[in-house]
């Protein structure tokens, strides 16, 4: 593995960097969360079209950059240190390397160059509010148990008749930018309980029986929605043949008791995906760390008190190397995770730590301003906060990739 950035990484950061310093500040993320879409769509477009960010990861003949994860890393920890409202997670980090994954070529071809120009955004619509199981953060999601269990709850899906397509019945909650995007691509259960399993369904926005809610959310940077689905017409990601054929890129594998059947293996393609995002998401946090202390190592250093700056007490110093350290050591996972995804789990660990460790500090070496709400300390409090509860928490992520390492796995004891 070779460390050191290329200039063409090195350009994507500055250039990025510039853009939102000058058009992402405070005032400017307050102001844009509180739009109908809950982000600046004219700097999204412009971020789309002059930079490519949606498209840097994709391939070259679907419109993308044709970089690779690592490019798409470093974007994030940009958009992260500015705290970026955006719908570029949910769009790029989730759902379109899912359709790159399991979508028919006709489905790639529609859908991706779109993605790639930003004209059109995307959100992934997990039932019961288990996004972080869904992709496989937390724990093992293959069964489909976090999409319902296949009897009732969750999104069923049916066939909608002789003319084709399907219809979804249910509700997803905590669907992030859910209210906003032009497809959804839905996790529900079919083929009743007996062969129930869970597939992915596109649901465009202007859909028959669908019915979206914006939420409250605690981080407001990153909105939410509730989504209704109510014999919502949908199309299938992919294809469900029965054996396994046009299935995209996807991996198939045998469905238990079901004799020659074969299908998509969902829950593996989400793993995969959740492994890629969580790798984003941990460049995300480390990029609001960052900023977070640099912010508050320029206010000890002019804030005053008994006639000196407070950043001179030794007391401070040490609070805020120990934060730097804690900082430096969860960009190194984050780096290393953009590298190797299937690390992601333990970066995003990391990044959230971070983050959370350097908003608290923040709020406290801001003092008595740094407790007011209006303050922007609060935003990467926020972030740190709402992070943890999506895709955490920390203590399960690390549990998960230890699991996964076999670092408790039992052995038998020779008698």
């Amino acid at each position: 593995m070779d460390a050191a950035f290329t200039a063409e990484q090195d350009e994507i950061r500055r250039t990025l960097r510039e853009v939102l310093t000058k058009r992402c500040g405070p005032d400017d993320v307050k102001a844009a969360v509180r739009t109908a879409d809950g982000y600046d769509a004219e700097l999204w477009t412009r971020l789309s079209e002059q930079l490519g960010l949606p498209g840097l990861a994709l391939p070259e003949r679907y419109g993308g950059v044709g970089c690779t994860p690592m490019e798409l890393a470093l974007a994030c920890e940009e958009t992260g240190r500015a705290l970026l409202p955006s719908p570029l997670l949910a769009t790029a980090g989730l759902v379109a390397p899912l359709i790159a994954a399991l979508g028919r070529e006709a489905q790639r071809e529609a859908l991706l160059p779109r993605i790639a120009d930003g004209s059109l955004t995307c959100a992934l619509a997990v039932p019961g509010g288990s996004l972080a199981l869904a992709l496989g953060l937390t724990g093992e999601n293959a069964g489909g148990q976090w999409a319902g269990g296949g009897r009732a709850g969750g999104v069923q899906a049916r066939p909608a008749g002789a003319g084709g397509g399907w219809l979804l019945y249910g509700e997803a909650a905590q669907v992030l930018d859910g209210h906003s995007a032009g497809v959804l691509a839905v996790a529900a259960h079919t083929g009743g309980f007996a062969r129930s399993r869970t597939l992915l369904f596109l649901v465009r926005a202007d859909a028959a029986g669908l019915v979206r809610v914006r939420q409250t959310a605690l981080d407001e940077t990153r909105p939410q929605a509730r989504v209704e689905l109510r014999d919502c017409e949908a199309e299938l990601l992919g294809t469900d043949t029965g054996d396994g054929a046009d299935a995209g890129s996807g991996r198939v594998v045998d469905v238990p008791g079901a004799g020659p059947d074969r299908v998509v293996d969902v829950p593996g393609a989400l793993a995969t995906v959740g492994a890629g995002a969580a790798a984003l998401l941990a460049a995300e946090a480390v990029g609001a760390a960052g900023s977070a202390l640099e912010r508050t190592v320029e206010y000890v250093g002019a804030r005053e008190q008994f006639g000196r700056a407070i950043g001179s007490f030794q007391a401070v110093q040490h609070r805020l190397a120990d934060l730097y350290v804690r900082v430096q050591a969860a960009r190194s996972a984050a780096y290393y995770a953009a590298w190797d995804p299937s690390e992601g789990g333990l970066a995003l660990a990391a990044g959230l730590e971070a983050l959370r460790a350097v908003a608290a500090e923040a709020i406290q070496l801001h003092g008595g301003i740094g407790f007011t709400w209006e303050h922007e300390a609060h935003l990467y409090f926020k972030r740190a906060s709402a992070d943890e509860l999506l895709f955490g928490p920390v203590h399960r992520l690390r549990g998960h990739a230890a699991e996964r390492a076999g670092l408790f796995a039992s052995e038998a004891v020779a008698v």
